[in-house]
């Protein structure tokens, strides 16, 4: 059962994507940082590869992503041309050797590109990264999607894709802006099997405008019958303050804390129900799929695409705003694609901002990973620093336990996970405005 106890949730906290948060990158000291850490990766060190594309057809209102609408080619030419630029510029760095095992293609929405330019960006990182069969994954946008995207995506050999859903429901679509019938997404779940995809998760969210528990409910029964291999559920974001575009939804129409934590709830078990494996806080995977298989041999792992079996400690990011992730080191690419394409144009690796991974922060972001991905973690590397009078409000409700150096979940504790995660975050107390609700 969950409980619903509102001042253990009132507190905005981060997502934990990274430790520490995008809330804490800064410009970076050393000019030469980013290229440093690249000529310092082992030659046997598998490496992942996450390419940005930051432009749509439509733009979303709720959407807090770097992105931008496709209204002119020359723009979206210009960025690819960037692009190249930097592939070139990081491959010469990296040098030859290291592994490419996995690419994921983001946004925005990757299918913004005409299926040729999508061909001929693969074809340039196949040329200048030594590939060792990677495994492809894309986001996929469903009102975009046709068949020539089926055959490029067989053609560079993709297994994995993420189909933006969010909501099947006209009304709540409309509060959004984003008008997607069920046809069209079924549809183009039917092209992504023809395309080879053996694992399809859709975004689902909750806490939309108009949304209550009736109406997500119904959304989780179409998209079940669609059997994606993994459901991601999110809560919706309400920052406009952070994401302008946002001001265009009416936070009159918004759901409540606790309507959220029922809409939750619900989600929760009604996947459960009906054969998903939980995975963390927001993530479902049935038995077969891969990202079970991780959670079950505790290979699970949270990175900036959340939870992934994917336990490269190296991603380097391609492309405005993307991110790259090191052991002692995070970096982020500049997010203004104007600015992005000019330190291009001088042959200079656009990285912006950044935060250097002390001992500390290394011991606590294990911590949290841990937790968030399997709700419970070895506290002992800790030390003294173990927050217990923090802890204490989620013991003295069962959510939590304190068994020597370990610490675990209790069995309604899933809902408050980032919230007891936030226990071991030194930094959470900064710029709390920039963070989303804990459920």
């Amino acid at each position: 059962m969950w409980y619903y106890h509102p001042d253990l949730l009132a507190r905005p906290v981060p997502r934990y994507t990274s430790f520490p948060t995008a809330a804490e990158f800064a410009p970076l000291a050393e000019v030469d940082t980013l290229e440093q850490a690249l000529g310092a990766i082992a030659d046997d060190e598998p490496v992942s590869l996450y390419v940005h594309i930051p432009y749509c057809e439509q733009i979303c209102w709720y959407c807090g992503c770097n992105t931008g609408r496709v209204n002119r080619r020359q723009r979206l030419d210009s960025y690819l041309d960037a692009l190249m630029t930097e592939i070139d510029l990081v491959a010469a760095r990296l040098g030859q050797g290291r592994r490419i095992c996995r690419i994921v293609f983001g946004g925005g929405s990757p299918n913004a590109l005409a299926p040729v330019e999508f061909v001929r960006l693969f074809d340039r990182l196949a040329t200048a990264f030594q590939f060792v069969s990677p495994q492809v994954s894309i986001e996929i946008d469903p009102r975009g999607f046709g068949s020539e995207w089926t055959t490029v995506l067989s053609h560079v050999g993709a297994s994995h894709a993420s189909l933006g859903v969010q909501t099947l429901d006209p009304a709540v679509q409309a509060a959004i802006g984003r008008i997607q019938p069920l046809d069209i997404v079924t549809r183009a779940v039917g092209q992504l099997r023809d395309a080879g995809i053996r694992s399809l998760n859709f975004d689902l969210m909750y806490g939309l405008p108009h949304q209550d528990i009736s109406v997500l409910e119904a959304t989780l029964q179409q998209s079940a019958a669609l059997r994606p291999e993994r459901v991601s559920l999110f809560g919706y974001a309400h920052v406009p303050q952070v994401v302008p575009r946002q001001k265009r939804i009416d936070a009159a129409n918004l759901p409540d804390m606790r309507q959220r934590f029922d809409m939750a709830a619900l989600g929760h078990h009604f996947l459960v129900g009906h054969g998903y494996m939980p995975i963390g806080f927001d993530h479902f995977a049935l038995p077969c799929d891969d990202m079970a298989s991780a959670m079950l041999d505790h290979r699970l792992n949270r990175n900036f695409q959340g939870f992934t079996d994917d336990r490269a400690t190296v991603t380097i990011g391609l492309g405005a705003s993307a991110i790259s992730s090191f052991p002692d080191l995070i970096v982020q690419n500049e997010k203004n694609a104007g600015r992005y394409r000019m330190w291009l144009s001088q042959s200079r690796l656009p990285t912006a901002v950044g935060v250097r991974r002390s001992e500390a922060d290394r011991r606590a972001g294990a911590v949290i990973r841990d937790l968030l991905c399997y709700g419970e973690a070895d506290l002992s590397a800790l030390g003294a620093d173990i927050p217990v009078a923090e802890l204490e409000p989620f013991v003295r409700r069962s959510l939590a336990m304190l068994e020597g150096n370990i610490i675990r979940l209790g069995a309604g504790g899933w809902p408050y996970a980032r919230a007891i995660a936030a226990c071991f975050d030194p930094y959470r107390n900064a710029l709390a405005g920039r963070f989303s609700s804990a459920v």
